[in-house]
């Protein structure tokens, strides 16, 4: 079967460079190109539907939910284990905090023992926003690569690490949080 297909795709070059009517190719190429953009589009589009969709119903980022999610299932933490949690940079963390704290979702509370210590714990605010919040579209994400057999996860990582390079984003730093914009803005913005 393997030699069928290698003989098509020789057959198909020398359409290509013989016919003077149509570059068969490019075609098929622009096709293929523009079925990759599509996909790249239709997910730029549903990170940024589901983002307005949670800051519609919870005013909160996807950042900002994942704060509260993880002290709604740890309890009060201190921001480096948010941070680490999560994967975010503790200044990210902080400035979340800060704006959560400002919403009353969150308090901040000095460690008895270590005055330099700060612990970050759900108000019941913040408990009650956590439990309007909708499905994280991440969730959905990370609930459907955990079904996929092991070699198929490696193949998306392969294939996402690819698309990154190909678009000369493999520098820019990123967290593990499919939202648009900076991780740490107000959700107005």
């Amino acid at each position: 079967m393997g030699d069928d297909n290698c003989g098509i795709l020789e057959i198909l070059k020398e359409i290509c460079q013989e016919s003077p009517f149509t570059d068969f190719g490019c075609i098929w190429m622009d096709n293929r190109s523009n079925q990759a953009l599509t996909s790249l589009r239709r997910i730029l589009r549903v990170t940024e539907l589901c983002s307005r969709e949670l800051a519609r119903k919870s005013e909160l980022t996807t950042s900002q939910l994942l704060v509260l999610r993880y002290l709604g299932e740890n309890g009060a933490a201190l921001p480096s284990a948010i941070a680490k949690s999560i994967d975010l940079k503790q200044a990210t963390v902080t400035v979340l905090v800060n704006k959560l704290e400002d919403a009353g979702l969150v308090t901040r509370r000095r460690d008895t023992e270590d005055r330099r210590r700060v612990w970050i714990a759900l108000t019941d605010g913040g408990q009650a926003t956590l439990e309007k919040s909708p499905d994280l579209l991440q969730n959905r994400f990370e609930r459907g690569f955990e079904g996929l057999e092991v070699w198929e996860q490696a193949m998306v990582i392969a294939t996402l690490e690819r698309v990154a390079s190909l678009l000369d984003a493999e520098e820019i730093e990123a967290a593990p949080v499919l939202d648009v914009g900076d991780l740490d803005r107000i959700v107005d913005e």
